[in-house]
């Protein structure tokens, strides 16, 4: 089956709102992550109201991904949530108890609650971004998928544990923790910046590391994770430029210049994304059960004229969605600064 053009939109634009998630949200599940090795409430209540105006914003277009997902590719969402049914409601939880831990940090005064409230926000933080570098692992390595779409057996969350999703689930969390650092880098100042600077490079160092890793595990045996580049040899540019990007962090951190390091790790994420996607095409899950089982762009889409009717009110939504994202973060810019009622 042929790939239409509006297939091929909306498998782009799904694209498009992951990185978005992924670029926003992953310096809030970075902050997250780094939470704890703040000194003491003060420092621990600067890193929270330094996402606390945006985090929930930034959530938006994890949503709205989903959504995209079950209206352009229902068979693939279908698939997806029947197989990993356990995963997904994990993530769910841990997304859900974040928020909670935020809003809840702060009604009491008492030590202990903090501390409770602290290690949640940390801890579901940290397994969110591992479980979403999971779900990437196991859609590159592929999922027991039958010819009806439907899975062979549900998924267990232990099955999804093997060498690479976790590999991946590992690189996740070195790569948000990084973007975390360097965003926090921005939002804070004296002391506490200069220790911050000092995360930034542990978290990009175990960045970096991790990245060889899965690149070497991917390239030695997932062949799909390169099978694309000789289908379309240009993709080989957006590697070259990703590279580009991870080597412009550090001399951005050495150079003290904090948003371009947070711009490159951006771009980071975002080429990430693109050879995630790339790797999958035409394809939207592979199974591993033979090459002619994957549900692919043209089996999961809904039909032309849903995609059309998307498409229009894509066109008329998004400009309004990145205006509002665009007045949040000019309006909270600058320095965290702390009131009676913050968090």
């Amino acid at each position: 089956m042929q790939i239409t053009t509006l297939q091929l939109l909306w498998f782009v634009l799904l694209g498009i709102l992951l990185a978005g998630y992924a670029i926003l949200d992953g310096f809030d599940l970075g902050v997250g992550i780094l939470h704890p090795f703040a000194r003491d409430d003060r420092e621990r209540r600067v890193l929270m109201n330094s996402i606390g105006p945006l985090w929930d914003g930034n959530e938006v277009w994890l949503v709205v991904f989903g959504g995209a997902l079950f209206a352009a590719f229902p068979k693939a969402y279908a698939a997806a949530f029947s197989g990993l049914y356990l995963a997904f409601i994990l993530l769910l939880f841990c997304l859900i108890f974040r928020g909670v831990s935020m809003e809840f940090r702060s009604k009491r005064k008492g030590a202990a609650w903090r501390k409770f409230w602290d290690w949640a926000f940390c801890i579901s933080s940290t397994l969110t971004t591992f479980l979403f570098g999971v779900a990437v692992g196991n859609s590159m390595h592929g999922l027991p998928l039958t010819e009806t779409g439907d899975f062979a057996d549900s998924v267990r969350l232990v099955q999804m544990l093997h060498p690479f999703p976790v590999c991946v689930g590992l690189f996740a969390v070195a790569a948000f923790a990084m973007h975390g650092a360097i965003y926090l880098s921005m939002k804070t100042e004296g002391e506490l910046q200069a220790r911050v600077r000092r995360w930034m490079w542990n978290a990009f160092w175990c960045f970096l590391l991790m990245y060889a890793v899965v690149s070497i595990y991917a390239i030695a045996s997932i062949p799909r994770a390169t099978a694309s580049f000789r289908s379309y040899p240009w993709a080989w540019a957006v590697v070259g430029l990703n590279v580009l990007a991870i080597a412009n962090i550090p001399r951005s951190m050495f150079f003290d210049r904090p948003l371009r390091a947070f711009i490159s790790s951006a771009c980071t994420i975002a080429a990430f994304t693109f050879l995630f996607g790339l790797a999958l095409f035409p394809n939207l899950i592979v199974s591993t059960l033979g090459p002619e089982h994957d549900l692919s762009i043209p089996r999961a889409a809904s039909t032309e004229k849903t995609l059309g009717i998307m498409a229009l009110i894509a066109a008329l939504g998004i400009p309004f969605v990145l205006s509002y994202t665009a007045v949040i973060y000019w309006v909270f810019r600058g320095k965290v600064v702390l009131h009676d009622e913050s968090y």
